[in-house]
């Protein structure tokens, strides 16, 4: 009789389902994610054929204009709904964990807000705060405010005794300021200034080409080797500081390293399609329940969440009113909105 010490763990271990179930649910959201950029793909004003979508994208060979379309226009754009998402969901996601604070994201702590206030300094007063050519101001000074707002927050995490509990509400109070500040220059603007700021704070995609994608896409791959590299020390700063100082963790170095890797993939992902919110929000609560706190997969997730709910919300704004494509941030707040009412229910339910 063999000596049980010696005996091998069953196939059918505890952890062993654990890690098929985690792969196999980050296996379903890359088959939806690639279903739903098949799908933004075929469905616009004229609806392409799987076949012909193919086509193009293997032999650059179509009918008519087809080839222009998919590979210069809807490729693009559908890929930017993957990537901003993604990058959303990983800015959500690192921030609520440094934070533990499920609706903490770059959407509730300013970010976003001061890059809406950027914006709006080019498109009402025109004012170009990097002098670049004025077919690119507006994302510049939405891209120098988001990073200034960040600079702020890793000022203030970096003063001593700045908590957690401090840091969002600071955050908060940014982004009442940069709310306020937008609204006067919204109250002061013409009709036609008003009209572009508002569209532009409602998020869109149509602008998209692959330039901006792929700065978006590179800052994404950085930020998230940076934060895939440290997966073992974010996960131990979901214990409070004293536990994850106590596993070798430097709890404020890793909390100010989140906040400008969280800024550079917001400020990036904004200031290229503009305001979209709650997705940093829905996105790593729903992966915190799938797969817990573990940063080997939460991160991904995340990411992968993020991506299909911006991806969706796009493949939704085009399907509403057929040959109008709605603001994409219009369909993630109402997406976004009864999910983040159950975090504050939920939250309120375990008090």
């Amino acid at each position: 009789m063999p000596d049980k010490a010696e005996t091998p763990l069953p196939d059918h271990s505890f952890y062993g389902l654990m890690l098929r179930r985690r792969t196999a649910i980050i296996a379903i959201l890359l088959g939806l994610a690639l279903l739903l950029l098949v799908l933004n793909i075929a469905i616009g004003s004229s609806s392409i054929s799987l076949v012909e979508i193919l086509k193009a994208l293997l032999t650059g060979e179509g009918r008519g204009n087809n080839v222009l379309i998919i590979r210069n226009i809807r490729l693009p754009m559908s890929l930017m709904a993957l990537v901003v998402g993604a990058s959303l969901g990983i800015g959500g996601c690192e921030i609520q964990t440094i934070l533990r604070n499920p609706i903490a994201s770059p959407f509730t702590l300013g970010i976003t807000n001061a890059a809406t206030f950027g914006a709006a300094l080019g498109l009402i007063l025109n004012t170009n705060v990097l002098q670049v050519s004025e077919s690119i101001m507006v994302t510049a000074n939405a891209f120098v405010f988001a990073l200034l707002a960040s600079v702020c927050i890793y000022a203030f995490s970096s003063r001593a005794g700045a908590g957690k509990s401090n840091i969002v509400l600071f955050g908060i109070a940014l982004n009442f300021f940069f709310s306020a500040l937008t609204m006067i220059l919204q109250y002061i603007s013409d009709s036609e200034d008003l009209k572009s700021l508002v569209f532009w704070n409602m998020g869109s995609l149509l602008k998209t080409n692959w330039t901006k994608m792929l700065i978006v896409s590179g800052a994404l791959i950085f930020c998230f080797a940076m934060f895939y590299k440290n997966a073992w020390r974010l996960t131990a700063m979901t214990l409070d500081d004293t536990k994850a100082k106590s596993l070798g963790v430097d709890a404020q170095k890793i909390r100010r390293m989140v906040i400008i890797l969280t800024s550079l993939a917001t400020a990036f992902a904004v200031s290229f399609v503009g305001s979209i919110g709650f997705v940093g929000i829905i996105a790593p609560h729903i992966a915190r329940q799938l797969v817990g706190e573990d940063q080997r997969y939460f991160l991904s997730l995340s990411a992968l969440i993020g991506a299909v709910t911006v991806a969706l919300s796009f493949t939704i704004s085009k399907l509403i009113i057929p040959g109008v494509v709605l603001p994409i941030g219009l369909v993630t707040a109402v997406v976004g909105i009864p999910v983040f009412l159950s975090i504050i229910f939920r939250e309120m339910e375990a008090m």
